[in-house]
């Protein structure tokens, strides 16, 4: 069952406590604000089948468009390796084991300040 919004959570939080109630692992914030201009986070979540990653998905967008926020674009969804929805402040990467490996986000962007936000 899917939880409503919590009073007072900016978006990143909510879209955070969105991928730890669909069971997504290895949760990572990046700070980008020091080393990009395009936007300030990363959100960085991985799920265990395409039906996992598009679960998490379909939560992140459905708990920020209750506070009235819709993604300016997302990308992968059918395909589900790697799904990319972006808030424009955030950028929310849902990947899949084998994608988010692959792509190695966090070793891109290491010169970021990196928070482990863990599961549930």
């Amino acid at each position: 069952m899917s939880s409503m919004p919590k009073p007072g959570n900016s978006p990143l939080e909510e879209a955070v406590e969105a991928a730890r109630e669909k069971k997504a692992h290895d949760i990572v914030l990046l700070d980008l604000q020091e080393v990009a201009t395009f936007t300030d986070h990363f959100l960085i979540c991985s799920g265990t089948s395409n039906r996992q990653v598009q679960a998490i998905a379909d939560e992140v967008e459905r708990r920020l468009r209750i506070g009235g926020l819709r993604p300016a674009h997302v990308e992968g969804y059918n395909h589900a390796e790697w799904v990319l929805i972006d808030y424009v402040d955030f950028v929310v990467h849902i990947f899949g084991e084998k994608a988010r490996a692959f792509y190695d986000l966090e070793r891109l962007w290491r010169t970021a300040a990196r928070t482990v936000v863990g599961d549930k």
